[in-house]
């Protein structure tokens, strides 16, 4: 088994705008990435936000069958989605991407990689 980095999944947070869909982990080199949790603060002051969380296979796509969570998100409230099992990607290209619907979001993953 190889080695394991544990920590943040990404370097800065990702600010994902209305209406848009950004990837936010990928597996490089067929090193596995478990991700253990994704951090959501809706940005807005006055609308709630609904947020998408996908599982996409290398050559996949964002779709209503990727898609593993769609949770509102209060103005101005952070939300941990926590599985009780990483979302695990093996394969090179595989990758967690979140969207948000109505207002713009921050996402924060934690997690570990093979180093």
């Amino acid at each position: 088994m190889a080695a394991l980095e544990n920590g943040r999944l990404t370097d800065n947070v990702v600010n994902v705008a209305a209406g848009n869909t950004s990837d936010v982990v990928t597996c490089a080199s067929n090193k596995n990435v478990y991700v253990k949790s994704v951090i959501v603060h809706n940005v807005s002051t006055s609308t709630t936000c609904r947020s998408q969380v996908y599982y996409v296979p290398n050559g996949g796509s964002v779709a209503d069958t990727t898609r593993l969570f769609n949770v509102a998100v209060d103005p101005l409230e952070t939300i941990y989605i926590e599985p009780n099992y990483p979302i695990t990607l093996t394969t090179t290209g595989d990758k967690v991407s979140v969207g948000s619907s109505n207002g713009a979001i921050n996402v924060f993953m934690t997690g570990d990689k093979e180093a």
